[in-house]
Parts: C-alpha cells; sequence; structure tokens
C-alpha cells in the first residue's frame, strides 16, 4: 500500500472513531495517532503536497491515487466544500487532533468558525474549495486603449495550444502573461474596456474564443466584487477551459452541419480531456482544472460530464460557463451566424436558474448594458470570412 492510500485510511479511520466515541477514549485517541504517524512518514523532508479532491478522485499533489478513486470520504469532503487539503508544516499531535475537529466539525454541520486564516496560522493547514492564489494584483496602470492591438496574444495562445497539442505540459508563465495583459488592457481611465477578439479562420475558433472568455471571466468576477488575485485566477482559468480540445480533430470543430453520435461523444470529452492535462502539467492550475471540467455541467445537474456525486460546481466553473456561452453564441462559426448582443442575453435569463447561475446572469447582464463598459471588438489577424450556414441543433460548445 502506498504511502498516501495509508495515510489516507488512517485519516478516514480517525474521523469514524470521532463519530464513535468521545475525545480522550482511548479508541479515539489510538486512532488519531496512527493517522498522525502516516502523515509523518508520508512527508519525511520539507516538500508538502496537497491533496485534491474532484468528482470522485482523489490527487496526491498531480498525480491520482488510483487505489482510492469512489474513496466515500472525498464525496463527503467535496459536499462540504472542502475540495483541497494543503499542509504547510508538519503538525504537532494536538495542531492534527485541531484539524481533525475542524474538519469533522464541518462534516457535521456543527457551527464553525469561518475564519479559515485562523486554520491556517493555528493548524499549518489549509483545507477549503479548490482555488488558485496568484500573488500580483492587478496593473492599474494601463496603456492607451486607443490602437490596441492584442497580435502577440493570440500568437501566444495559438503556440500555446501547439505545445499542449504536442504533449508539452502547460506553459503557466506564458499564460499568465497573456492574462496580465489582457487585465490591462481592460482598464481605462475612462471605465472598463473588453478587448474582444473577432474571429478570422474557423480553425483559430479556440484560440480567440479562449482570450475572449478569459476577458469576460476577469470582468464578471470584478464586477461581483472578486478580490484582484481572484479575478486573474478567472483569466487564468478562462483562458485554458477549453484546452482538451486541442484532443479534438480539426475536421470536428470546423464541420458545418450536424455532429454525428461519434462526433460528439468526442467532442464531449474535451472537459475531461482538459481537467487532465491542467493536472498534468507542473503549473499550479487547480482553479483552472476545475473550471476545465465543470464549464459545460449546467445548474440543474445537466450538461456533462455527468457527475458521479451530484454537487454544486465551484464558482468559477459557474462564472466562466456564463462567459463561455456569451461567446460562443456571440461569434460566427460555420454551422450558424453570430447572435446579436440582445439576443445572447436574452437566451442567458431565459436559462437562468436551470443551466446558469441566476445571480451571475444577472451581473454578467448589468455589466454589458452599462455606460461605462465598452465592448471592443479587435480585428488583429485582418477581416472576418463569409456567411455560413446556419445550423440551429449545434448548441455552443
Amino acid at each position: 500500500m502506498s504511502d498516501p492510500v495509508r495515510f489516507l485510511s488512517a485519516w478516514a479511520q480517525a474521523l469514524s472513531a470521532m463519530s464513535l466515541y468521545p475525545a480522550g477514549h482511548p479508541t479515539r485517541e489510538r486512532a488519531i495517532d496512527g493517522a498522525c504517524e502516516e502523515l509523518e512518514a508520508l512527508f519525511p523532508g520539507d516538500e508538502f503536497l496537497p491533496f485534491t479532491f474532484l468528482d470522485g478522485e482523489v490527487l496526491f499533489g498531480r498525480q491520482p491515487v488510483r487505489d482510492m478513486r469512489g474513496w466515500e470520504w472525498a464525496a463527503r469532503l467535496a459536499e462540504v466544500g472542502i475540495g483541497r487539503i494543503e499542509f504547510e508544516r508538519r503538525p504537532t499531535r494536538e495542531q492534527f487532533d485541531g484539524f481533525l475537529q475542524e474538519i469533522w466539525t464541518r462534516l457535521t454541520h456543527a457551527p464553525v468558525d469561518t475564519s479559515e486564516q485562523r486554520q491556517l496560522r493555528d493548524l499549518g493547514v489549509r483545507f477549503g474549495s479548490v482555488g488558485l492564489d496568484l500573488d500580483e494584483a492587478l496593473v492599474e496602470a494601463p496603456p492607451s486603449v486607443a490602437g490596441l492591438e492584442l497580435v502577440d496574444e493570440v500568437v501566444t495562445v495559438r503556440w500555446l495550444e501547439g505545445q499542449v497539442a504536442a504533449g508539452q505540459r502547460i506553459p503557466l508563465v506564458e499564460a499568465e502573461a497573456v492574462v496580465r495583459s489582457l487585465a490591462v488592457a481592460m482598464r481605462s481611465d475612462y471605465g472598463m474596456w473588453l478587448p474582444l477578439v473577432e474571429l478570422k479562420e474557423f480553425d483559430q475558433y479556440t484560440t480567440t474564443h479562449s482570450l475572449n472568455v478569459s476577458v469576460l471571466s476577469m470582468a464578471l468576477a470584478e464586477a461581483v466584487g472578486l478580490r484582484p488575485r481572484e479575478v486573474r485566477a478567472a483569466g487564468v482559468a478562462g483562458l485554458l477551459h477549453d484546452v482538451g480540445k486541442t484532443r479534438i480533430p480539426l475536421e470536428i470543430l470546423t464541420k458545418p452541419g450536424r455532429l454525428s453520435q461519434h462526433e460528439r461523444a468526442i467532442m464531449n470529452r474535451h472537459p475531461v480531456d482538459g481537467a487532465r492535462l491542467i493536472f498534468q502539467s507542473d503549473a499550479q492550475l487547480d482553479l483552472a482544472a476545475v473550471v476545465a471540467y465543470e464549464h459545460h455541467i449546467m445548474l440543474n445537474g445537466g450538461g456533462y460530464p455527468t457527475l458521479h456525486y451530484p454537487r454544486p460546481c465551484a464558482l468559477g466553473s459557474r462564472l466562466v460557463h456564463v462567459c463561455d456561452v456569451f461567446d460562443a453564441l456571440s461569434t460566427r462559426r460555420p454551422y450558424r451566424e453570430a447572435w446579436p448582443q440582445e439576443r445572447t442575453l436574452a437566451y442567458l435569463k431565459g436559462r437562468a436558474g436551470a443551466e446558469f447561475d441566476p445571480d451571475l446572469v444577472q451581473a454578467f447582464t448589468a455589466m454589458m448594458q452599462r455606460a461605462d463598459v465598452k465592448v471592443q471588438r479587435l480585428e488583429p489577424d485582418g477581416a472576418l470570412p463569409g456567411a455560413a450556414t446556419a445550423d440551429p441543433d449545434r448548441p455552443p460548445q
């Protein structure tokens, strides 16, 4: 049995003992001692890898713990908003006991001090929903919006997609550089600008769509009051949400007619492929992986992939979902014309509460209709292609 499996098994035994025996009972204390000892064996040095729980999967660092797939406690933890656990240092026996108490309090829905910062300082453990914490704040001194072009960003994202398609890891430095540039371009002394890239060729759709969803996701994250580092995290997640499409043949992505059942199955694999590609990278992209996996899952549980354990999707996934569908419908595709903004916003509002988070739809609609938010369509690669044949049976992808 591998060390992660031994620790998780001992940890589950300790939690079970806490449900059966009061504090100080010998059986309970032995179970906690055993889990603490397995944690010591798991981290003999100074490197502390995180545990991530995602739809029945358990990951230790970036590697799936295959023997723990479908682990009952992973689903229980996810249900109470614990998708990730990070040990910042080796806890003492007393601190480990306190950590177990915090987890058990959440699992039993007992009153809890929700200040996670208190947990981090006292226990040396971070736990909660999956997220990406970028250190730098948004740059507040943007260049002039006049004459703005995003040629370098388009080229960089095309290169990034090529690297991933060739089997390379996701280059985080370049992804963050693109998001930083988009964040700068959004800010203006005259209000919020949304520099959205127009489509020149249909085989560049994934590139332009990813850039646009990144911009829209940052704008919406800011509109709902998220902190600057969370805004940038949403931008990175939006940029990488469709990275799984690098595994889809171009003839399927650009097919003008209705997809066959086989082609639809291939298309529907891209969220799982995207999450796997992100988790396999060396980058700290846990939120982006969750968003890649969940961005086609509807509020009512529909969509794809089908969740083995029904649960609410992460805020980042619900946020990117709104921006993803807005840009998909607003862009000309081989199988239909672009929708005007009014029709697209009406579609979002009509499906709020079923497919989309109604609060996010309301915030997105208000943002797009505010006078101080200006949408600027850029054509860094030239003119748009000619008209395409509409196919109303093809949903946004």
